[in-house]
């Protein structure tokens, strides 16, 4: 197809087919902008879900994992004295003097979960121990792979789990990622003592089930 033009006696024409070849070519990469970054959200893992703030499922899947004894839960220290300006609770290696009351209120919740069918290990870094010590009145003299836990986080998760028993992992935030990405899911961002729970209802393939954050223990519900 040709347009013909005349302009006081000067005459152009225009090939319209190499006009409709180069829209075309706009068009397919206006296309491309937009199916592809569509795409790879499609396709991207799901973020790990947040079982408090009215996760009524989410809630409810734990605590049914967890009286059947199937969970594993990581759980990070609270707050580190050296990379705070807060008082040290003993020593600048441990955790903080403030950080005390976070850990014996997310140990009451754990109680009222029930911890008579639970195991509990902690890292042998002083924070990881003191925060044991608050949280569950117990402290082991510490598991290094909960330390040393690169490439084998899960693993070594797994192999310390008894059936029908839940099994508490007092650790690290480097841990926490580790296993996330031993699971193949999104990494998150704990905060100290934050809760990460992986379901082993089937110990030949275990998933995350969610996190809850230390704050956030009272928004949780069942209901």
């Amino acid at each position: 197809m040709e347009l013909r033009l005349s302009l006081f006696g000067v005459k152009c024409s225009i090939d319209l087919s190499a006009l409709a070849r180069f829209r075309n070519t706009w068009v397919v990469l206006a296309a491309l902008v937009l199916v592809i970054p569509l795409t790879l959200w499609l396709l991207a893992p799901a973020a790990i879900p947040d079982l408090a703030h009215g996760n009524v499922a989410g809630a409810q899947a734990l605590v049914t994992g967890w009286e059947k004894g199937e969970m594993i839960v990581l759980v990070r220290h609270v707050e580190r004295c050296d990379h705070s300006k807060a008082a040290c609770l003993s020593g600048n290696d441990g955790i903080t003097d403030r950080s005390r009351s976070v850990a014996v209120a997310v140990g009451a919740q754990y109680e009222q979960l029930g911890l008579n069918n639970a195991d509990i290990y902690n890292s042998p870094m002083v924070r990881t121990v003191q925060t044991a010590g608050y949280m569950f009145n117990r402290a082991a003299v510490g598991e290094d792979w909960l330390i040393s836990c690169k490439g084998r986080m899960l693993q070594e998760a797994l192999a310390h789990k008894v059936s029908g028993r839940n099994l508490i992992l007092v650790t690290h935030s480097e841990c926490m990622a580790q296993i996330e990405k031993d699971l193949k899911v999104p990494a998150s961002d704990p905060g100290y003592g934050s809760s990460l729970f992986v379901s082993a209802a089937s110990p030949a393939a275990p998933k995350m089930l969610g996190f809850i954050e230390a704050s956030d223990w009272h928004t949780v519900t069942t209901e």
